[in-house]
């Protein structure tokens, strides 16, 4: 299965705010890491969880995935945004187990939400990014620290290994786990990808191709 991501998502192209509590509903709006395992603590320093407030009752259920990448913004997917409701929205940066403290997380409610002008709703013509104000910095410690991104205009290489993370579904109809999850998934170049035999035409200039073993994913998928 291949999967494609949007191409500033590799290239690179948050002082605390008091929130009620870190309590986590167990209804959630997900993706996958299909063929994933636990992630080691602290590995994945820049990884968010965007959290969402259905009935504005105080409890936040994970919906997506972000990457801190400075200390107030965090980017993630525009097909993640339910609504422009900023009061239903936190991004909790350090946390590894959703559903236990661990002294690390540091929680945001969300200031403004900044979605891609070239964004129509529509996955296959990509533009899939959101930007997520915060509503104060976060600081870096050893749970939390701004993404290290390759430079603009910096192709990966065929092969190259990317890593998928979140808190996704482990597999098609499975569960959602706890732990964040990590699993790698190699770059497919290109003109490949581009190929009648893989996605063709439905391949923009603005996205990576990545995967291709039928065993490890992360479609967004809603639950």
């Amino acid at each position: 299965m291949i999967h494609l991501v949007v191409l500033l998502s590799c290239l690179g192209l948050i002082q605390a705010t008091a929130l009620p509590d870190l309590t986590v509903s167990n209804e959630r709006y997900t993706g996958k890491v299909v063929g994933g395992s636990n992630a080691h603590p602290s590995m994945w320093r820049w990884q968010a969880s965007l959290q969402y407030d259905n009935w504005n009752t105080g409890s936040f259920a994970h919906i997506c995935g972000g990457s801190l990448i400075s200390s107030l913004y965090v980017m993630t997917a525009a097909h993640c945004i339910l609504d422009m409701q900023l009061r239903f929205y936190r991004v909790v940066l350090g946390d590894y187990d959703l559903y236990k403290y661990e002294g690390g997380e540091q929680p945001r409610s969300v200031s403004r939400i900044i979605m891609h002008p070239g964004w129509t709703g529509d996955l296959v013509n990509g533009n899939d990014i959101a930007l997520l104000k915060l509503s104060s910095p976060v600081y870096g410690n050893s749970y939390t620290e701004i993404a290290n991104f390759p430079y603009p205009d910096q192709t990966l290489p065929n092969g190259f290994t990317c890593y998928i993370t979140g808190w996704g579904l482990l597999a098609t109809g499975g569960t959602t786990p706890d732990i964040l999850q990590e699993a790698p998934i190699p770059v497919v170049e290109h003109s490949v990808c581009a190929s009648p035999g893989w996605w063709s035409t439905a391949v923009k200039k603005t996205m990576v191709c990545a995967g291709g073993d039928g065993k490890t994913s992360g479609c967004q998928e809603m639950v």
